[in-house]
């Protein structure tokens, strides 16, 4: 067996190049090769996760299966790779610092002087080198070259290329911007770009340009002479029909081979990546439109990213165009809702936490449930879906979650008995994978293929209170999934309409390219039969 090689990915010129991307594309290459991997993101932030972090700043929060909030990016890396990350797969300047200071206090450094060279550098290096049977380890680190925040990584990086010799490689994503004025594609921003990582000590062996034009060979030429790049490593990421085209578009010019070569390992045959492009075909061809209304208060797509994947990867494997529409729930009355839903095919009542934006779910709900819309509710979703059952149908007009009016007489939602003594935001919730089994003959036993016993990745306080579960079940809304250990309802479900259910947990973070998952199958099957 080959010793484990490391790749490092990079960006300069501007942020929301496609990084994270660009990572899963090369994952995915050399695991159509035979080669086991993963990708970790290091980020530059001193949170110790995204765990605290407002979507509209950070986008989604990502949820491992052993319970660690992490960057969304570790969403693509899963999607398109099938690996499943864990803690050890995102790392930020926060736990980078806490370990070194922990150790400090615990006395571990002998009374040294601790400093960012070598204490940090070293921790952030060890956590680099994973341990793991692994041909590569691909690490991402976030942020843009230049950024002083960053400058610790950047100088671990640099002690490992000189260590690792030829099994290191620096991939550098960077811009190219095209002028409209002048008619004119600009490489100096990739010049700066690439001399500023010259001048950490980092000569980038690969380059990706990312452009909305395409670049002939000239211009990469000339990229390649000033920045000391060979041509054959100088590749171009342009504007993809869908982001799942890349890893190909990668392989039609070479990045996979690119790597090999420069860590001088044989490249061999172009894999054929059948089932991808199968993938890709269906995409391709799936034409018909199905209308989904996302509704929820984050008024941004990254927000709900993994929702929206798992919803177009399903939309494609039942042959069919996800259309999303976004609607704030913050704006949804009664009065205005059959609007606000007008020609949707379906409803998603979207995750999130508190009071803001959760009557207009109930709303949403409501309307829903008496006019047999397919209504998905995850999460937050589900438990606004319980609530709206139990103010409509149960006749608790007060009924609420104890975290949205802890005086409720019915509190049909409360918070879960070991979440009663927590202080501390942060990475305390009921998170990462639980066992949920199923009841047999429900629709999601049949949507799971028959399986009883499910394991699925959670984020949340609290709980569907089971002091009223006789009278849901009596009612028609069935408990269909609960977790064996704690015998929490996981699932509900309305059996007698088309397809109305909610889960507690979040299906969307299983959901990839080659198996998309059986709910959001299910629920778009349901959104498309007349």
């Amino acid at each position: 067996m080959m010793n484990t090689k490391y790749i490092f990915v990079t960006g300069g010129v501007v942020s929301s190049l496609g990084k994270g991307i660009i990572s899963a594309s090369i994952g995915k290459l050399l695991q159509a090769r035979g080669y086991k991997i993963t990708i970790q993101k290091f980020d530059p932030y001193i949170n110790i996760d995204p765990g605290t972090l407002n979507p509209y700043e950070h986008g989604e929060c990502y949820v491992t299966e052993d319970g660690f909030e992490t960057d969304l990016d570790l969403g693509h890396y899963e999607r398109f790779t099938g690996i499943r990350t864990t803690r050890d797969n995102s790392i930020t300047t926060g736990r980078i610092y806490k370990t070194v200071i922990d150790r400090e206090r615990h006395g571990d450094y002998l009374g040294k002087t601790i400093q960012v060279v070598p204490h940090i550098t070293d921790e952030i290096k060890r956590r680099m080198l994973r341990d793991g049977d692994y041909d590569f380890v691909i690490t991402e680190v976030g942020g843009t070259i230049g950024d002083i925040e960053s400058a610790p990584f950047m100088e671990a990086i640099r002690q490992l290329r000189w260590e690792l010799g030829r099994n290191a490689v620096c991939v550098h994503l960077t811009y190219v911007p095209y002028l409209k004025a002048a008619d004119e594609l600009k490489t100096k921003p990739t010049q700066h770009s690439v001399k500023e990582l010259q001048g950490m000590g980092i000569q980038p062996d690969i380059l990706v340009l990312r452009t909305e034009r395409h670049l002939d060979d000239a211009m990469r030429l000339k990229v390649a002479s000033f920045c000391n790049v060979d041509l054959e490593c100088v590749v171009q990421s342009e504007d993809m029909p869908s982001i799942y085209e890349v890893p190909v578009n990668m392989q039609r010019q070479g990045l996979d081979a690119a790597v090999l070569r420069k860590m001088g390992i044989p490249v061999g045959e172009t894999p054929a990546m059948k089932p991808w492009r199968d993938f890709l075909e269906k995409q391709r061809n799936a034409t018909t439109e199905v209308h989904i209304a996302l509704v929820g208060k984050y008024d941004l797509q990254d927000a709900y990213k993994s929702i929206r994947e798992s919803l177009n990867l399903a939309g494609i494997y039942n042959h069919v165009k996800v259309r999303l529409h976004f609607v704030n729930s913050e704006g949804v009355t009664t009065k205005n809702v059959a609007t606000q839903l007008k020609d949707m095919a379906g409803v998603v009542v979207c995750p999130g936490f508190g009071q803001r934006g959760i009557e207009g779910k109930i709303v949403a709900a409501e309307y829903c449930r008496t006019h047999d819309v397919p209504t998905f509710g995850i999460c937050l979703g589900m438990q606004m879906m319980v609530i709206e059952f139990a103010r409509n149908v149960l006749g608790y007009p007060d009924a609420n979650s104890s975290e949205m009016s802890a005086d409720t007489k019915h509190p049909v939602i409360d918070l879960m008995e070991e979440q009663k003594t927590v202080t501390n935001m942060g990475g305390t919730m009921r998170l990462g994978a639980y066992d949920c089994e199923l009841a047999k003959g429900s629709r999601v036993y049949e949507a799971y293929g028959g399986e009883t016993l499910i394991k699925e990745r959670h984020r949340h306080r609290y709980e569907f209170n089971n002091q009223y579960q006789e009278a849901y079940e009596s009612a028609g809304m069935k408990c269909v999934g609960i977790n064996p250990a704690a015998n929490l309802v996981e699932i509900v479900e309305i059996p007698e309409k088309r397809w109305y259910i909610g889960t507690q947990f979040h299906p969307e973070y299983s959901s990839t390219v080659l198996h998309p998952h059986p709910l959001f199958m299910s629920f778009i099957k349901a959104c498309i039969q007349p």
